[in-house]
């Protein structure tokens, strides 16, 4: 495995490899859920390349990037074991040089669910991911269904700006109580810990009401709300009910719907989603 920092040595020894080339964007502070994203992306392709790179821009002022927790050894030794064949490493320097002044934002899909509740947060994103592609220059780059609405930002992003790139999606990684694997969880502990598990619960709750034949998106959303409330260490956020396309909240649930929130724990905030797709449930 080679861990290389800067772009012109990365796209020498890119310039080298096999292709198809697959890519793993990440934050690093790696856990099972990203190591299954490098694992799809060995079985799919000749090249897997990861990059780890804690990005300051998609952080808001009052949001956590001082305190985001970091590992590199650790994290470049996971990514060893899984056969990852380049890891790049880039500086804020690299990525954001002096004067930078140039971004990418998708519109219209970024004033919902995170991007309302987190201004210029996607924006980062975009930018990010989209400068990640032009150093790398995947086939494929690979997601997590956890983070439902940057997955559909992305695919826009791709659309509209014609990156020749297929955008993989995999399933969410749980814990063996059902909450979703994130970085963020290492900030959980004790009674905090316990309660995190209220996101999966009410998911859950939505999820058996329509199973049982609810159709009314607004009485879903209550349910998931109801939950959330009844757990006194969360504070809701948000919950919602919408198209997983266009994510504007739906009024009647057919066979396609993003059930999605934002709750803080503690002083932890969390996400997760299920995603109702021609009538199947993808939960992870």
């Amino acid at each position: 495995m080679q861990t290389l920092t800067s772009l012109p040595d990365l796209r020498a020894a890119l310039a080298q490899l096999p292709k198809p080339l697959g890519l793993v964007p990440t934050m690093g502070y790696l856990h099972a859920g990203h190591l299954s994203l490098v694992n799809t992306a060995r079985q799919q392709c000749e090249t897997v390349a990861a990059t780890i790179f804690v990005n300051p821009t998609q952080f808001g002022p009052n949001e956590d990037l001082s305190a985001y927790p970091r590992d590199m050894e650790g994290d470049l030794e996971k990514l060893r074991n899984e056969g990852t064949d380049i890891v790049w490493t880039p500086t804020k320097e690299e990525m954001y040089p002096a004067n930078f002044q140039t971004w990418v934002n998708v519109e219209e899909l970024t004033t919902y669910l995170e991007g309302a509740m987190r201004p210029g947060h996607f924006r980062g994103v975009t930018t990010v991911v989209a400068k990640l592609f032009n150093a790398v220059r995947p086939d494929k780059a690979y997601f997590g269904q956890k983070d439902a609405q940057q997955v559909a930002v992305i695919k826009q992003m791709v659309r509209d700006l014609s990156y020749p790139i297929e955008i993989i999606v995999c399933p969410t990684m749980r814990e063996f109580d059902g909450l979703a694997m994130s970085s963020r969880n290492a900030y959980l502990k004790g009674d905090e810990r316990r309660a995190a598990t209220v996101l999966y619960r009410a998911l859950n709750a939505a999820k058996s009401a329509y199973k049982s034949g609810e159709r009314s998106a607004n009485t879903l959303r209550h349910l998931m709300a109801d939950t959330l409330r009844a757990e006194p260490f969360a504070k809701m956020q948000y919950v919602s009910c919408a198209h997983p396309l266009t994510l504007k909240d739906l009024d009647w649930v057919e066979q396609d719907a993003l059930f999605s929130m934002a709750v803080y724990v503690g002083r932890t905030r969390l996400i997760d989603n299920f995603l109702l797709d021609g009538g199947k449930w993808v939960t992870g």
